[in-house]
């Protein structure tokens, strides 16, 4: 039996191991964002009184000279913006038929997380 090549429009595109890579990421990206959610839950348990100033400090705080703080807010944050992209993009691809709307969507959803990146940077690394 000679065995079909399916390239181009013809390609076979289900199969073993599709979206296997999103499943991992969907899984590493809610790990690091229960780490971070238990960071600040515990930063603000500990904390003497809830003000501007030790919620401020939760997300400046330094060791040595790199901002820990910052960078933990960053990860958490990318890997919100991560996870909402996979799980809004499948949410387009199950439910929306029409490509040329879903194509729509998913461009929409891109500007906003990216928006909503470069407002978190201006606000997180101005502080």
């Amino acid at each position: 039996m000679a065995s079909q090549q399916r390239v181009g429009h013809k390609r076979l595109v289900v199969g073993s191991h599709y979206g296997t890579l999103d499943f991992i990421v969907q899984r590493c990206t809610a790990v690091i964002m229960a780490i971070y959610t238990l960071v600040l839950f515990f930063g603000v348990l500990f904390s003497s009184e809830l003000n501007f100033e030790t919620w401020r400090q939760l997300f400046t705080f330094h060791v040595g000279v790199l901002p820990v703080g910052q960078l933990l807010a960053t990860l958490a944050f990318f890997s919100l913006a991560w996870h909402a992209w996979i799980g809004v993009r499948d949410i387009w691809m199950d439910y929306v038929t029409s490509a040329g709307l879903r194509l729509l969507l998913q461009v929409l959803t891109i500007l906003w997380l990216a928006g909503s990146i470069i407002y978190f940077a201006k606000v997180l690394w101005s502080l």
